[in-house]
């Protein structure tokens, strides 16, 4: 009973509800099993995401612009879903069946949609738009991707981290890097091997290779059940969250009992913010420990908040970058670099700059554990702030690439591709950087109930930065036409001004950046 009454109170367990045994259970190897896994399904997702705007447009005859726009709000969609797959994933499940539910989800999707590019009665005729019933085995095989994809992407780097002793944040930082760096790696694969595949055995091979593979990272998962460690789903943290706000709400005139601030002073370090919060003990119904869960989510917003701007960088390496580097000089030698594989220049700074990262880290921890203040620069707000300050960087040197690149197409000089890595470096090692930060940040500082949801915060940033920069990129058409020229206006770049555009972004991210700052330093 003492033992059930421990699990029941946040303790971790084995898979048959005892105990869990440190020395069985949990572990660098359990949580390796999640970079494992995180390698084979993100490169699924990447590739599906390439894949898609050619079998939308080719097979389905949905217009370029209509292709397009599927794609990213397919993406969007998956991101945004992360925030529903880390609700379930703390509230009504565990992390493990989480990912499994959803993961089957996913594969379900990626099945129905293999079975529709396989039989011609599913696809429409040539020349011809689908029909309602194939337009519903589509969009219904791509959201149910989107969202297994979000709820894989929730419950996935959480039930990773839960394996490792949290006494250890550094072994824990290490684990959210090498994360990260196993979903890079799965980018590159995604970029080189499988546009190679698309490209020379057709896309329909696209689809076959994600089934399998999206099927054996599920295998590779499960097969570790019996060395996980679990902990119990709390409860729903919105309606917790939901409820002393309310209370708060409701007795925001009295005055709070000495007594009752005395009891909430003893739970959490965030006992001197939002203290108006305190406020929710008036209700009989709110304990001390969900008004410290309410304030410490709360006081995550503002970090994520102040992330999104970097991620409209990220936007442009999907977008504007890709067109830049259609019409320049693609050439190695005699080999030309694939449009679809310019995205393996960003992907392997970041697969570089992690071991270098961990490299310097260890070192300066081995040569100055007696100057803890050193080693300060690494911590996650530090890490995130430093990425923020390379996207503002990366923009500028974006600005002045494009400025040289036009001016060389006005003098009928092609500019090599290679010119747009410095952008690449600095935006692939900010990347490394906040993200990487970002997912070691909401993890560690997150309520012990809402660790899969604030972790999805990450991915929810990254969703949002791409639905900003699509709207910035009106915005700006929208004011620039007012005084003269679309700065973004018609499709040959050589006659439009991203270089303004980029730099517009450059500012606005070091606005974000002094906007960071004033939010870290009073966490």
């Amino acid at each position: 009973m003492a033992e059930e009454m421990n699990i029941e109170n946040g303790e971790f367990e084995d898979w048959r509800g005892s105990k869990a045994d440190p020395a069985k259970h949990g572990g660098v190897t359990a949580s390796s099993i999640a970079c494992v896994v995180e390698v084979l399904e993100n490169m699924v997702f990447l590739s599906n995401a390439t894949n898609f705007v050619e079998y939308f447009l080719k097979s389905m005859h949905y217009s370029a612009a209509e292709s397009a726009n599927m794609v990213t709000n397919f993406m969007g969609t998956s991101f945004l879903l992360t925030i529903f797959g880390g609700f379930v994933s703390d509230s009504f499940l565990t992390r493990f069946k989480t990912f499994i539910i959803f993961c089957t989800l996913e594969l379900l999707g990626l099945f129905l949609l293999t079975i529709q590019a396989q039989d011609s009665r599913l696809l429409p005729a040539i020349n011809s738009k689908p029909s309602k019933t194939q337009e519903a085995i589509l969009y219904t095989g791509l959201y149910a991707i989107a969202a297994g994809v979000g709820g894989v992407k929730a419950a996935l780097p959480a039930h990773g981290a839960d394996q490792l002793d949290h006494s250890n944040q550094r072994l824990v930082s290490s684990f959210f890097n090498w994360f990260f760096f196993s979903l890079c790696l799965g980018g590159l694969i995604a970029s080189t091997v499988m546009i190679w595949i698309q490209e020379n055995l057709g896309w329909n091979w696209g689809f076959k290779i994600s089934v399998v593979t999206l099927s054996v990272a599920l295998c590779i998962f499960s097969m570790g059940f019996p060395v996980y460690r679990y902990k119990r789903p709390g409860g729903s943290p919105l309606i917790r969250i939901f409820k002393v706000l309310a209370s708060a709400i409701a007795n925001r005139k009295a005055s709070l009992p000495e007594a009752e601030n005395t009891q909430i002073y003893g739970e959490k370090r965030n006992h001197d913010k939002f203290r108006f919060l305190n406020k929710a003990l008036m209700g009989e119904s709110v304990a001390s420990t969900e008004v410290e869960e309410t304030k410490t989510f709360i006081g995550l917003l503002p970090i994520f908040a102040s992330t999104i701007m970097m991620n409209c960088c990220l936007a442009q390496l999907m977008t504007f970058s890709v067109q830049q580097g259609n019409i320049m000089n693609r050439s190695l030698n005699s080999f030309k670099i694939p449009t679809q594989s310019l995205s393996v220049f960003p992907l392997s700074i970041m697969l570089t700059s992690i071991p270098i990262y961990e490299y310097f880290v260890r070192m300066f921890r081995s040569k100055n554990n007696h100057h803890p203040g050193i080693l300060n620069v690494f911590q996650p707000l530090r890490r995130i702030g430093l990425g923020l300050a390379l996207a503002s960087g990366s923009m500028a040197a974006a600005a002045v690439v494009e400025a040289k690149r036009r001016e060389a197409a006005n003098d009928d000089v092609v500019l090599s591709v290679f010119w747009l890595g410095w952008q690449y470096l600095l935006l692939g090692v900010s990347d490394m950087l906040t993200l990487g930060g970002m997912l070691e940040f909401f993890y560690s500082e997150a309520p012990d109930t809402m660790r899969s949801m604030s972790t999805a915060l990450s991915w929810c940033s990254t969703a949002m930065g791409y639905f900003i920069s699509s709207v910035l990129v009106t915005i700006s058409n929208s004011v620039s036409g007012h005084f003269g020229k679309e700065w973004l206006g018609g499709s040959d770049l050589n006659h439009t001004r991203l270089d303004l555009f980029y730099m517009l972004l450059c500012i606005l991210n070091f606005i974000n950046l002094l906007n960071y700052i004033f939010w870290a330093r009073r966490y």
